[in-house]
């Protein structure tokens, strides 16, 4: 008895897998950046700007890393997920 479906069952779990974790570095960081403004709320100077400029507002630690999580998602996940699907869809 041959089922040919257990044998490619290990690359289907694999590919889903490692989709998965390319498509959840994006909203983790993210999620990261939000916990780190949350925890340490003295690092956002939108809180309280005394005497900063607008520069100095927009740079900071925390939000950076919540830019950082957007722009992974948006430029680099969506076309390495595609990039995948077409590979393993070439595979079959």
């Amino acid at each position: 008895m041959e089922t040919p479906f257990v044998s490619r069952l290990p690359a289907t779990i694999a590919r889903t897998t490692r989709m998965r974790i390319v498509s959840g570095i994006g909203p983790t960081v993210v999620a990261a950046g939000l916990v780190w403004a949350i925890l340490q709320p003295y690092r956002v100077t939108l809180l309280h700007p005394r005497g900063q400029g607008v520069w100095w507002l927009l740079i900071e630690p925390p939000l950076l890393v919540v830019v950082v999580g957007i722009v992974f998602a948006l430029l680099v996940a969506r076309p390495l997920l595609s990039d995948l699907e077409e590979r393993d869809a070439s595979a079959r």
